[in-house]
Formats: C-alpha cells, structure tokens, sequence
C-alpha cells in the first residue's frame, strides 16, 4: 500500500519567516519517510488544492529546502482565500476531498493565521464527517501576533525587531534636523485590531523620554484634542517628536482614522494612509514641519534583520505540526509556552483549531500605559525577549542570498472543470 501524502500550504499575508516554518515542516516530513511519503506544497495556498496545482517538493534537494530558513516571503505563493461553510458551498469541501483522494494526501499543514486556522477546523471536520481519514495541523503565523492561546506568533518578533530598529534610527535623523527642520515623524506600521507591532516600538527606547514618544494602539480610542496636546508639548520638552501609529488607530465608536475603502478577500476593511493623515492634522494645527513612513511591506519581508528567537521558533513550529500529525494528533495547532520571561525560556504547547480559528488576542490592559500614549514594563518584559538575537542569511556581493525554488507541478489526474 502506498505511503500516504502531506499537503502543506501557506496562507494570508507572508512573513520573513514562514518559509521557515515551511523548511520545518518539509525536513521534519522527508525523517518520517516510513509514514510521509511525499510533501505536495499548494501552489497559491488553498488554491493550490482547489485547482490541483501541487508542487511536488521531493524534486528539490535537501539544500535548497535548508535554505528556506533563511528566506523571506512565500516560497509556494500564498492567497487570501476564505472556505466558506460546508452548509454554504459543499461543491468546496468535495473538491478539495477529491484530490486528495486523487494523490493520496493524508496529512493536511495549513500555514497562517485566524482565517486559516478556520480553513483547517472546517477541512478536518469535512474529513470525519465525509468518513475520508485526514489529520490536520494548523501552524501558526502571523505578524499582528492576534493568534490566541499561544505566547507569540512567528512573524511578529521580527517585525517587531525591525520596527524598533527602525524607529530608533529614524529617531536619530530627526533629532539632529528638529533644530531648523522637520520637527515630526511619523511611522506608520501594522496592526488591524490588535496593537503588538505599533507597542514593539517601544523597545526603540533606552532611557526615559526617548522616542517613540506617541504610541496609537487600536485598543486605545484616538481623541485628536488630547493627541494635538501631548505632540505639542513634547515638541515643547524635547524639541521634535516621534510617532508610532497603528494603521488601526481609530475614534471611540469603531472608525478607523485610514479607511481605504473596499474589503480583503477574508472580508476585512482596507486600511492605509494613517500616518500621511496625521502629519497633515499636526501641520494644520501646530504648523510643524513634518516626515512620515510606511513600513508596510518592507516590515514584514525584512528577513535581513530577523529575530533569532522568531526564526528558531517558526521551525520549531513547523517541525511539531508534522510530529503532532505522525503521533496521531488532528485538528489542533502547537502553540508557543513561555516557562520564563528572564532569561527567555519556551516550549511547544497545543491548542484546538476549533477555540483558535477567528479569534483575536488584542493587547491586555496592563501592556498600555495610564495615558494611552505608550507600553508598560510589563508590556517590555514580554516584548524583548521575542526580539532577541540575529540569524543573518548569507551574503553574496553585499547582497543576502535567498533560495528560489523550482516549485514543479504534479500531473493533475482531474478534470480542470469542477
């Protein structure tokens, strides 16, 4: 009898280290060859088994997949692509179910965040009620670290790395020009409903009174009278100030202050323009001259200042979603579990698809400071440790070296109209 296939897929917004997660997944997989036969990655995440687009990974060498590790973005391409309910589109479910059964895929790796980890609840569910024996592991990512039920997500310790990195140097340029120039900055980073990236800027500061000197969290409704007030005086005290802005800021009743307009395929608003909206308030109403920035991309691609924490951990998670898989386990995701915040100590936890999948973690109270404008202590203690140590990948001619696979596809044995 044929060894059963693994099916693994990434999906929502890539990160600096979800190709990690993926070399763990991989080599973890090709060590259990008496159970995993081979590993078909979907081209375009889910897609991938919609369409039956499967790459077949065993055509890449155990090099190519190490460097992985070190590699950016979604090596097999990624989606936004939300299942909707087996009751609303069961055409779906049936499809994925016959490829699966076309190729002999057993084993189901889904690679993202809330909505994926719905998407992997609702395929292991069709599989027990359709009767098709099929585990499913959800491994988690992503870097508005809102997963709940884990420590952190993979992702955010690097985007958070490079955001204070970022702002720290940010904050150098502006002191030195505030003098007879642009007296404010402002950086606008990622963060829908949850405020991890805009807080880890936080650990730019060494001594009291360093930049960031405003944080705007979405968990703190923005009120612009109090926020024109605090820019004003710190420019007062210190001479410029800096700005840390979440593209989820928003007022009091839900209204996000950078609507773009339209909806993401997982039905969530299009947000962007928070920063260049501020600068313009504090120029019309104070006058100073100003310089904003958007991350965006560049935050979560920045494999070249990664965490060394967040690298080992996204292969950590990788490699126990194929040994949860193996050891008979289905429909959960291993977590992250801090025994120790100094020194930093973790280890790999479990948690259920079914309490993961749509649910946000949102910064707890105590992180926030009294005036709503910064982080506490308690929010740095739990932030620095995911920030800590360098994996630098390989450089070549000043450039770092990233892996480019050959991403070949498997014969489809299907009918391309379903």
């Amino acid at each position: 009898m044929a060894k059963a296939n693994a099916f693994y897929a990434q999906s929502g917004g890539v990160t600096s280290v979800i190709n990690a997660s993926a070399c763990g997944v991989i080599e973890t997989a090709r060590q259990h060859k008496d159970t995993i036969g081979k590993v078909y990655a979907g081209r375009n995440g889910i897609l991938g088994a919609l369409n039956e687009e499967l790459i077949d990974t065993s055509k890449e060498s155990a090099k190519t997949i190490a460097g992985l590790r070190q590699t950016p973005s979604g090596a097999f391409g990624s989606c936004r692509y939300k299942l909707k309910s087996l009751e609303e589109n069961a055409r779906e479910y049936q499809r994925l179910l016959d490829v699966f059964k076309a190729h002999n895929i057993r084993y189901f790796f889904y690679n993202g965040g809330g909505d994926s980890q719905d998407t992997a609840n609702k395929v292991a569910q069709f599989g027990r009620q359709s009767g098709y024996n099929l585990t499913c592991i959800g491994v988690p990512k992503t870097v508005d670290n809102d997963l709940p039920f884990t420590d952190c997500c993979p992702g955010f310790g690097s985007v958070a790395k490079y955001v204070a990195v970022s702002t720290r140097e940010a904050a150098l340029d502006v002191a030195s020009m505030c003098e007879t120039s642009t007296k404010i900055f402002v950086l606008e980073v990622m963060g829908r409903h949850a405020g991890w990236i805009a807080a880890a800027a936080s650990l730019a500061q060494e001594t009291k009174g360093d930049a960031p000197h405003i944080i705007l969290l979405p968990e703190v409704p923005f009120v612009k009278t109090t926020f024109l007030q605090k820019v004003k005086q710190t420019v007062k005290d210190k001479g410029y100030c800096v700005i840390v802005a979440s593209e989820g800021a928003q007022y009091k009743d839900g209204t996000f202050l950078a609507d773009a307009g339209g909806k993401d395929a997982f039905g969530h608003t299009q947000l962007g323009g928070v920063a260049p909206m501020l600068a313009e308030m504090i120029k019309a109403k104070l006058g100073y001259k100003y310089h904003w920035a958007v991350a965006d991309y560049l935050q979560r691609a920045a494999r070249h200042i990664a965490s060394a924490t967040d690298v080992e951990q996204a292969y950590a998670l990788g490699q126990a979603a194929v040994e949860f898989a193996v050891a008979g386990k289905n429909a959960v995701m291993p977590t992250i579990v801090r025994t120790k915040d100094k020194p930093y100590r973790w280890k790999i936890g479990e948690a259920k698809l079914s309490r993961v999948a749509n649910v946000e973690r949102k910064m707890p109270k105590n992180f926030i400071s009294s005036d709503g404008f910064g982080v506490t202590a308690a929010a740095k203690r739990y932030l620095e440790p995911l920030i800590t140590g360098e994996d630098y990948p390989t450089y070549k001619h000043g450039m770092p070296q990233y892996v480019t696979l050959k991403n070949q596809l498997v014969k489809k044995k299907l009918p391309e109209k379903w």
